[in-house]
């Protein structure tokens, strides 16, 4: 297996018109990837439910999650980190519109 060396914090757009996703690490049992947002929030209605269980931690910014099974929120700052079991429904209620937002989440089996 080759060798990848990065930065979580380089190659970020100066621009983030909309939430970015990008693919760090992917095998048969997880993926890792970063995301980045500024302003963006969970279409109002909508909910996210994944089939795998996900560990989310947030690297910069700041960000509010919500869960339907028991209507909480959750305010996230930096180093903040939650995991979400499969299929629990979950949505983002909001992130900095001042800053970008960086987290990196962790999907697993």
């Amino acid at each position: 297996m080759e060798q990848k060396v990065g930065n979580l914090f380089e190659g970020i757009s100066g621009q983030v018109p909309e939430e970015v996703f990008e693919t760090l690490l992917e095998t048969g049992n997880f993926h890792i990837e970063r995301i980045v947002s500024k302003g963006q929030s969970t279409l109002q209605g909508t909910w996210l439910c994944q089939k795998q269980d996900e560990w989310v931690v947030l690297l910069s910014g700041a960000a509010t999650l919500s869960f339907a099974q028991d209507a909480s929120k959750l305010d996230m700052k930096p180093g903040d980190y939650v995991q979400i079991p499969a299929n629990c429904k979950h949505r983002v209620e909001w992130t900095d519109p001042n800053v970008k937002t960086v987290w990196l989440a962790i999907h697993y089996k």
